[in-house]
């Protein structure tokens, strides 16, 4: 059976609001009592019930996260800035992978508001407010992650993937090439397009530059294969010369399909940039070109925005932060 408070208390020889304020505030207590009390609940094994405490108190000790591929490491990099931060101001955050899938995303947040969480971070599978609207309605704030929405209500961290994509192409472009292709993720996804508008912009300022774009149905490893052996199985003079992938994990597909054949070379017959410089860009079989974001540093500053927001939500600070991108060269371009 359980120990209650009530059985520290007897133990201890103390009332059940002393061991109460040993709990929560133990300043008030005598260091005597205070000792004796722990060692009473280290005797017997006694576990505060949180759950109640957070029923009483309205709020729980925890902060959502809503990724949309949990997979993707770096999604996992931000999820472990968010983490680190959260744990500076003893909060948990708990993982959501919504997996690209509204109705995922819909059940998170549904369970999020039950579980009384601080606030919420997304990257939101939709361009649909209205239900992250009724989640801050309810005093829950809500945080976009990676994802920033003009004249949206939400506090936003974000990376200007249009400059991204720009210095991605712009690089490719600065090599020497002109046939390039963009391969990336459903259109409706808001990183690949401005990844997308960036790399157009770029290949816009170079005459006789073209740019192929080879749309795939998810931005993973196997797509990004997919697309490498489509592109390895055309004729030499109907390839791109230089791909740049939507993100890494497609660029390492990518470079699985077309150096296991051994018929292409990177960087010497397509050059290849990647999207989001994860750690496994150093480690491929020809380390990958990568446009770098901060993924850490945007957890930790989405949890920095969630705290303001919650203790002072009318003070002046900056609500949507955009960081820069950085191209990392490597290998895959710069043979």
């Amino acid at each position: 059976m359980a120990v209650s408070v009530r059985d520290v208390a007897a133990a201890a020889g103390v009332s059940v609001g002393t061991v109460s304020n040993v709990l929560n505030q133990p300043d008030k207590v005598a260091a005597t009592t205070v000792e004796r009390v722990q060692a009473v609940i280290a005797e017997l094994g006694f576990v505060r019930n949180d759950a109640a405490r957070q029923l009483r108190a309205g709020r729980s000790r925890s902060i959502g996260l809503i990724v949309p591929d949990a997979g993707n490491p770096f999604f996992a990099d931000v999820a472990r800035g968010a983490e680190a931060r959260a744990d500076e101001d003893s909060l948990a955050v708990l993982l959501g992978n919504s997996d690209e899938n509204p109705s995922r995303e819909d059940s998170y947040l549904d369970l999020f508001r039950e579980q009384r969480v601080n606030g919420v971070l997304i990257t939101p599978a939709s361009e649909d407010d209205d239900k992250l609207l009724r989640v801050q309605a309810s005093g829950i704030p809500v945080v976009l992650v990676d994802r920033e929405v003009a004249g949206s209500a939400f506090c936003s961290v974000s990376v200007d993937d249009v400059e991204g994509g720009f210095l991605a192409a712009r690089h490719l472009l600065g090599i020497g090439r002109r046939r390039l292709a963009f391969v990336g993720g459903p259109e409706g996804i808001t990183q690949v397009a401005q990844r997308l508008e960036g790399a157009r912009r770029a290949v816009a300022e170079v005459a006789g530059a073209t740019l192929e774009v080879i749309r795939m149905p998810a931005l993973t490893v196997l797509h990004g294969r997919a697309a490498g052996e489509a592109i390895a199985a055309r004729a030499e003079r109907e390839r791109p010369d230089a791909v740049f992938a939507a993100n890494d994990l497609l660029a390492v597909g990518m470079l699985q399909a077309l150096t296991l054949l051994r018929t292409i070379r990177v960087p010497e017959d397509i050059a290849l940039v990647g999207y989001d410089d994860i750690d496994f860009a150093t480690a491929t079989v020809v380390p990958l070109t990568s446009v770098r974001q901060p993924a850490q540093l945007i957890g930790r500053t989405a949890v920095e925005l969630l705290l303001r927001s919650i203790s002072d939500p009318d003070g002046e600070y900056e609500r949507r932060v955009r960081f820069r991108p950085e191209l990392i060269v490597r290998q895959s371009t710069a043979g």
